[in-house]
Parts: C-alpha cells; sequence; structure tokens
C-alpha cells in the first residue's frame, strides 16, 4: 500500500503547487489594479457649469500640465483606463497639450508630511507586484529608466498621438502640429527626487540620455543631494547637489522645487540663473501645509522666471474645488505676477481629486468667472509654462 500513499502524497503536493500558482496568479493581476483602484481616486464635487464660450476658449487653448504619476501604476497611457486620473484620451478630452511625467522611484511607509526617514520603501513591492522586470526591483535607477522606457513605448505606439517632448526644437513642433489642427499630445519625462542618482552624479548622464528634462531634488525624504520638506534634517543642498544643479542647467534640465525643504529652496533660488519651477503644490497663504510656499519663495521664483503648479488635492489646496485650485492662483499672481502661475495636477500620484484630466473646462470657467480675460487664462493654463520650457530646454 506503500504506492498509494506516495500517490496521495504527490496528489497533495501538486494541489498546494496549484493553490499557490492560482493565488499569485490572482494577486499579480488583480492586485496592482486594485491598489491603484484605492489610492487613485475621484470623488465627484460640484464643478461650475461650463458655458459654450468657455468650451470654445478651452479648446482654443494649449493647456500644460506640469506633474502626473500615471507612470508608475501597470496600466498602458494609451488606452481609457476605468480607474486613476489620466490616460491618452483623458487627456485629449481635456485639451492638454502638454503633460510632464513624473518619475516615482520610492516612497516611505507611512509617508506623511512632517518627517520621513529613507530606511522604507512602499515602491519596491509594488514593482514586484506589477511584474516589472528584476532590474527595477532593487534599484532605483533602474525604475526611473523603466518609466521612461514606457512612456517612449506610449509614444512609438500612438501612432502619432503622443510626442516625446525633449528639445525646443520637439516643443515648436508640437505647438505648430496642433495650430494646425493635428490631434497630437506631448509628453515630457520627470523624476521626482534625486534618489534615482544613487549617490552617483555620472548616472545623471544615463538619466538625460532616457530623456529626463525635468527633476525634483527631494521627494519624501532627504537624500544625497538635497534635504526634504518632509525629511528628518530637512537641510539644504549637499555638495553632491550643488554639482547637480549647475550640471542641470548647463543640459537644459528644468529644475524643480517641489518637495525640497526651505533651505534647499532658498539656496537653488539664490543659484539659479535659469527659471525654476515647483511642478505641484500650493501657498501657505489660501493652504497652511508645510509643503506649500510661503510669499518669499512665491517671489523668489518669480524672479528667476519661473512658474508654480498649482494642485488639485486636499493637501495642496485644503478643499478639492475649483474654487480652491484658483484662490491659490489669485495669490500667486498677486504676489509674483501673471506670468509665475500654473497648473500641477499631481493626478496618479495617490491622491484624491474632485475630476480627472477630462474635466479640466471647469478650471477654465473658474478662472472666466474671476474675471480673468482670455489671453490670461490662456497663459495660466499653459503659455506660462511652455515660455519656461521654451527658455530652458536643450536647443
Amino acid at each position: 500500500m506503500g504506492w498509494v500513499k506516495r500517490r496521495w502524497v504527490k496528489i497533495a503536493t501538486l494541489s498546494v503547487v496549484l493553490i499557490v500558482a492560482i493565488g499569485a496568479t490572482g494577486f499579480f493581476t488583480v492586485a496592482p489594479g486594485k491598489i491603484e483602484s484605492l489610492r487613485n481616486r475621484v470623488v465627484p464635487v460640484d464643478l461650475p457649469e461650463v458655458s459654450a464660450e468657455t468650451q470654445a476658449l478651452h479648446d482654443s487653448l494649449q493647456v500644460v500640465d506640469m506633474h502626473s504619476d500615471t507612470l508608475m501604476w501597470d496600466r498602458d497611457l494609451l488606452d481609457r483606463a476605468g480607474r486613476g486620473h489620466m490616460d491618452l484620451p483623458r487627456l485629449e478630452d481635456g485639451n492638454v497639450a502638454l503633460q510632464i511625467f513624473s518619475s516615482v522611484s520610492k516612497s516611505p511607509e507611512g509617508q506623511n508630511y512632517d518627517s520621513n526617514t529613507d530606511e522604507s520603501d512602499n515602491i519596491t513591492l509594488l514593482a514586484i507586484a506589477q511584474l516589472q522586470p528584476f532590474r527595477t526591483w532593487g534599484s532605483l535607477l533602474e525604475r526611473s529608466l523603466y518609466h521612461a522606457e514606457k512612456l517612449d513605448k506610449a509614444a512609438r505606439e500612438s501612432g502619432g498621438s503622443l510626442v516625446l517632448i525633449r528639445s525646443k526644437g520637439d516643443l515648436e513642433r508640437l505647438i505648430a502640429d496642433r495650430e494646425a489642427g493635428k490631434q497630437v499630445t506631448g509628453g515630457l519625462f520627470s523624476v521626482e527626487g534625486l534618489h534615482n542618482l544613487e549617490g552617483d552624479f555620472d548616472n545623471l548622464d544615463r538619466l538625460y540620455d532616457a530623456g529626463m528634462r525635468m527633476a525634483g531634488f527631494t521627494h519624501f525624504f532627504d537624500n544625497e543631494v538635497a534635504g526634504s520638506m518632509h525629511g528628518v534634517d530637512k537641510g539644504g543642498l549637499t555638495d553632491l547637489g550643488r554639482r547637480v544643479f549647475a550640471e542641470m542647467e548647463r543640459r537644459g534640465v528644468i529644475v524643480d522645487l517641489a518637495h525640497a525643504s526651505h533651505a534647499a529652496v532658498a539656496e537653488m533660488l539664490d543659484l539659479a540663473t535659469k527659471p525654476v519651477v515647483v511642478s505641484h503644490g500650493g501657498v501657505q497663504a489660501t493652504c497652511e501645509v508645510n509643503r506649500n510656499l510661503t510669499d518669499v519663495e512665491i517671489r523668489g521664483v518669480a524672479s528667476t522666471g519661473g512658474v508654480i503648479g498649482i494642485g488639485y488635492w486636499n493637501a495642496a489646496i485644503c478643499a478639492r474645488t475649483t474654487k480652491a485650485v484658483v484662490d491659490a492662483i489669485d495669490h500667486v499672481v498677486a504676489f509674483g505676477g501673471l506670468e509665475t502661475a500654473a497648473l500641477g495636477s499631481d493626478f496618479d500620484g495617490a491622491t484624491v481629486v474632485g475630476w480627472d484630466t477630462s474635466e479640466l473646462a471647469a478650471i477654465t470657467q473658474e478662472l472666466v468667472n474671476r474675471g480673468y480675460e482670455d489671453n490670461e487664462v490662456a497663459a495660466i493654463m499653459g503659455g506660462n509654462t511652455l515660455r519656461v520650457l521654451g527658455e530652458t530646454l536643450p536647443d
């Protein structure tokens, strides 16, 4: 009867393997989408009714959004998704001319706005759950390079509907094509935190070659180049950070102050010889959160000729409404001038918002309701950011 026992042991073993395999398949196919559905939600709010006149104005604009984290998630940019905030079809619905796509390569457990160490990381598990290439599981640099590859692949497979923006010439062609009536959207690759350099200055070459044309120095923790507003020490630039800053300016990579500590922001404003940006956030005057800009910092960004992208999530503007967005824009205009105001949604950045990118005409309507002239609306909705890119991107 020993053969019977051996047979049942074999059957039991195969059953366990099959159950584990089914469980793993379910985890890898279902869990990533479920996680994103929970993290990137749209909770509808009352939006201003968009008039026919405002819709026509919006449709004539070159809308630019300076920050989204869509590349972090396991879905195709070219397909209309039933989750999250953004994809190419919804960008087209919202008449977005240029979307800046950011690479999130590390995020600490228990992430908060006050103080985080660099000792933990949520993105590792996400990379594994999404079955990203093995090289991305343990390397922050490789994660960002993979995100750049995703954007490049989407552009190549879009049939010309999505084009990469890496130079002034690319930007000029994009605007010319759109003004000629072509349905085309630009995508520019950015990174959220230069911890992905892994402390090696030479890795700037690899990121630049992959298309990086904007970079924030920090995310939610201090790193080898600068202190974060949400870090432990919250210091200024390091020696490596100052070297990276100079090289970015030389190459035409836009410096993004978002998430940097007040000390680092002050130092970068002092060093700047080209426009700098705050890709996404808010202002202390309308939403007193530590990551938001003081009036002195608003004036500092304006003095470089840069722009400040106002976000749409609660912690940036203290209310998920178009009124709160434009309240912050009004304050930027008051202290930095009209030419300093811009948009920076933080769509798909594990944020909860009141609308997705297809509904951006609601912001245009809010600006019109506040009395902004058509040319002023055009500047805020994208013209200001296009000016900065045109002045800063490499030839």
